[in-house]
């Protein structure tokens, strides 16, 4: 049973509810889903499931783009109902034909909905009666919609010109029409027992009948004639042209040293020879400046681009005057060029493929502007859809964050997590760096009790910090050393605890298990992914396996998963920064650090602007 259909705006005004359904929802499946899924840019995909107490709800959606409408339905995830896909477009075309932005009621479609929900419901009915018929034929769905069950307003509908199945009607094929044709499934029974027996259709090439004379009147051979044929239409062999050499000397000479930037200074030391941390300004605090580039250049490729394909005058003539409404094939070669743009950025392939599903789902059917190509069309929505996944939900302020804890008597805890390799616990020195620039007394918990070295490596940097360091040396419980180093910093009145964790794969189960255990136990306040800004399509595997073993694997009902996202090599990439793309998408945490070297000082904040023109350039 269909538990509630909505239709709102855009910015989030409802328009109409079903009042004869009548039900009300648990929880709150329509917030989570503008929350997960429109905002997100997950709007691409078919349905979407929300996990209520006691129930569980399964949400389908359509837009109408054109004038800014979303048509949701919601119904128990365990109940199958075929006709709701229907019903959404029943509903859209309904309600597009009454909609006005000035109302604010429209209480006479209750009694369309009734009406367009019974014949949604009778059509699916149809369709699944035809389908137990047609499987046992091997007749797939698609062929039972070009014979002609669809739905449509007026009825049932036959074939074009009366015949059943000798030419394809257009409108069966769109999903208009609704009636049941037992002959065309016998006629293409017969068809596929013919085509078992080894009978050929009309127009098909026989060897064995081609009879061709020479000029003497005789018979030819057939295998002769067959390769004299297939010799003509060979293709000519393209032959490699020789290569020119140009001596003459060049004129400009390019260095080779690309270990210094222009205008960039060498980094000095952090600490003077007796030890004492320099406290020079972070990175962290200083703004960055993105130039602002002309794009012109790029729009200027993309324009040739579309002219070599659709030829001059078309496109000129589809620029000017516009298109009434966008349609997917419109859309489809611009979105192919932006995937493969963001692949080469290194971002995931399945990132990538459903940030285009998303982007087309929100243009599809939206009018075109005159004066407008389609590809910049395409690239703003892109460029809009990025800037919202990769600015932050939620507002992350650390030092706001301490001094509330400061205020409650309590130190502020971050734990530090990741795979091997990545820099944890030299990125947590470059924190540590940057809270004490802010006069905030910072202590460091040496939890990593697996690896060989790690608790030395975290105690010179304590020294080089002047920090305090607490430590229970190797095989010990990470998660009782950290409880016991929070209890040490609250009697010593320390702000904040960076818990430093040992790398562990995110297959690697026991160690996963002991990382969930630590975060149960001592429930910090911020849990800090560090990953690498290399590593591609396996960021999508680390983040998600992360947060999925977390989730599993704690004692407690309400999981804790990834708060934040730091980003460590993030110099060594040039222009492929599709990493910090991935990971925002896959686990909906912000990027709130970027390591851009090896100094204490090589800390920054992400710039989600440059990153999105970087991405697209």
């Amino acid at each position: 049973m269909l538990e509630q259909l909505l239709i709102f705006t855009r910015g989030g005004l409802i328009l109409w509810t079903c009042k004869e359904l009548g039900n009300a929802l648990r929880g709150s499946p329509i917030d989570t889903l503008i929350r997960s899924c429109l905002l997100e840019e997950r709007s691409g995909q078919t349905s979407y499931n929300y996990d209520a107490p006691g129930t569980s709800y399964c949400l389908k959606w359509i837009f109408n783009n054109d004038l800014g409408l979303i048509f949701v339905a919601v119904y128990q995830r365990i109940l199958n109902l075929l006709y709701v896909d229907d019903l959404l477009l029943s509903m859209k075309e309904k309600f597009s034909e009454v909609y006005d932005p000035k109302r604010m009621s429209y209480d006479e479609l209750d009694a369309s909905f009734k009406q367009l929900r019974e014949a949604a419901e009778a059509r699916a009915e149809k369709l699944k009666m035809l389908n137990q018929v047609a499987k046992p034929m091997g007749i797939s769905n698609r062929r039972l919609g070009q014979m002609g069950i669809a739905r449509s307003n007026g009825g049932e509908k036959k074939m074009a010109n009366g015949k059943d199945g000798d030419e394809k009607d257009s409108d069966s094929l769109k999903g208009n029409g609704s009636s049941s044709h037992v002959g065309m499934i016998e006629k293409s029974s017969t068809v596929v027992k013919s085509k078992e027996n080894g009978s050929s259709e009309k127009g098909a090439f026989d060897v064995s009948k081609l009879k061709l004379k020479s000029k003497g009147g005789k018979k030819n051979d057939t295998a002769a004639v067959i390769n004299k044929v297939v010799s003509k239409t060979e293709p000519k062999k393209i032959t490699k042209k020789n290569r020119v050499w140009d001596d003459k000397p060049k004129e400009v000479v390019v260095e080779l040293d690309y270990s210094k930037e222009k205008g960039e200074e060498k980094v000095e030391a952090n600490v003077d020879e007796n030890g004492v941390p320099n406290l020079r300004k972070s990175m962290m605090d200083k703004d960055e400046n993105v130039s602002s580039d002309s794009e012109s250049e790029e729009e200027e490729e993309s324009g040739n681009n579309n002219t070599k394909k659709k030829g001059w005058f078309s496109s000129m003539f589809q620029s000017i005057a516009g298109k009434a409404n966008l349609e997917k094939s419109d859309l489809e070669p611009a979105l192919k060029a932006l995937k493969d743009r963001l692949m080469t950025k290194n971002v995931a392939e399945e990132i990538a493929e459903k940030l285009c599903e998303s982007v087309a789902a929100s243009l599809e059917g939206k009018k075109m502007a005159s004066f407008t190509r389609i590809s910049s069309i395409v690239k703003t929505a892109m460029e809009e859809a990025l800037v919202r996944i990769l600015t932050p939900r939620r507002s992350i302020d650390i030092l706001r964050d301490v001094h509330a804890a400061k205020e409650q008597g309590k130190p502020y805890v971050v734990v530090f997590v990741g795979v091997n390799g990545v820099g944890k616990s030299t990125n947590l020195a470059k924190v540590a760096y940057w809270l004490l620039q802010h006069d905030v007394s910072v202590m460091v918990a040496a939890c990593d009790t697996f690896r060989s070295g790690a608790v030395e490596q975290l105690r010179t940097h304590a020294r080089r910090l002047q920090i305090p360091i607490f430590e229970k040396g190797y095989e010990k419980d990470p998660a009782i050393v950290a409880k016991e180093a929070i209890q040490e910093a609250t009697r010593n009145g320390s702000d904040v605890v960076l818990v430093d964790t040992a790398g562990r794969m995110q297959d690697n189960e026991p160690l996963m298990r002991a990382l969930s255990k630590l975060i149960y136990l001592n429930s910090p306040d911020l849990v800090l992914f560090v990953g690498e800004a290399l590593v591609g399509n396996d960021a999508v595997d680390q983040l998600s396996k992360f947060d999925q073993k977390l989730a599993d694997l704690s004692a407690s009902p309400s999981t804790r998963l990834i708060d934040g996202i730091l980003l460590t090599k993030f110099d060594t990439i040039d222009d492929k920064v599709g990493a910090a793309l991935s990971m925002v998408y896959i686990s909906g945490a912000p990027v709130m650090f970027v390591g851009c070297g090896q100094s204490y000082t090589d800390l920054k904040k992400l710039n989600v602007k440059s990153i999105v023109r970087t991405l697209l350039k």
